[in-house]
């Protein structure tokens, strides 16, 4: 069970898609995360990092293990007070983004959760704020760049004071400027986040730790700065070392 410092504790968690119960997308997975932790999850493609995001929603149903997210154990009672301590960013920002002004669509998860309107309003304004994007409440979403669209997505989840968000390949399609200002943002958040990311990179800039997956499993899990520099365990984890690091 997690500890009180604790805002993500797994215990051999297992994981097989239907019909495919003989090969675990995700095996033996034994994890904690801290409160107000940046964790990076990288790994190659299929070694399960998207799938494991799935599950700390409960997008995906447990199967094999034990996962206690925010205090509560993943269970089908506990999934709404779950996903009001628990954010999700998608990859692809415009499949969650739906309303039609970027105002409308940041105030939307407070509104669903029933505060009253007063407070909606003050948390949209805030959290439009905390990600630097208040000059574009009332327009269009469809008007937004990609990386206007990445933080009005985290605008969204932050109108709930959540204590850890999740992210899947946030810094895919963003020019650097976006990048840059993505990866300030993040760092002065206070929740807890887990990153899946290909961008070793962004993940060295964002993140104090990293869990590295392979073949389903975690091949090592420790600071950033030591796993991030060791060519020989990321080679034999079909990475390479991030881009600032490898010889011109």
């Amino acid at each position: 069970m997690a500890n009180s410092e604790s805002i993500l504790t797994m215990q051999d968690l297992t994981f097989c898609y239907d019909g495919h119960s003989a090969v675990p997308v995700l095996q033996d997975i034994n994890l904690n995360i801290a409160s107000g932790q940046r964790v990076g999850l990288v790994g190659c493609n299929g070694v399960g990092k998207s799938t494991l995001l799935k599950l700390l929603v409960g997008i995906l149903p447990m199967q094999q293990g034990t996962l206690e997210v925010a205090g509560l154990a993943m269970q089908r009672e506990n999934l709404a007070s779950i996903r009001r301590k628990v954010g999700y960013i998608f990859q692809d920002s415009d499949s969650q983004l739906f309303m039609p002004t970027v105002a409308a669509d940041v105030a939307f998860a407070a509104q669903n959760y029933g505060y009253p309107t007063e407070e909606v309003t003050a948390r949209t304004h805030r959290a439009l704020q905390q990600v630097h994007i208040e000059d574009c409440a009332d327009r269009p979403v469809y008007r937004l760049s990609g990386g206007q669209k990445k933080l009005a997505s985290i605008a969204g989840i932050l109108t709930l004071d959540p204590e850890l968000i999740l992210m899947d390949e946030p810094s895919a399609a963003l020019d650097p400027k976006n990048r840059r200002n993505l990866m300030d943002i993040l760092r002065g958040l206070p929740c807890a986040m887990l990153i899946a990311s290909h961008d070793l990179d962004f993940i060295y800039d964002t993140c104090d730790r990293v869990v590295l997956l392979y073949e389903g499993r975690i091949a090592a899990d420790g600071p950033a700065e030591e796993i991030l520099h060791d060519g020989a365990l990321l080679a034999d984890c079909d990475l390479e070392l991030p881009l600032r690091f490898q010889s011109i």
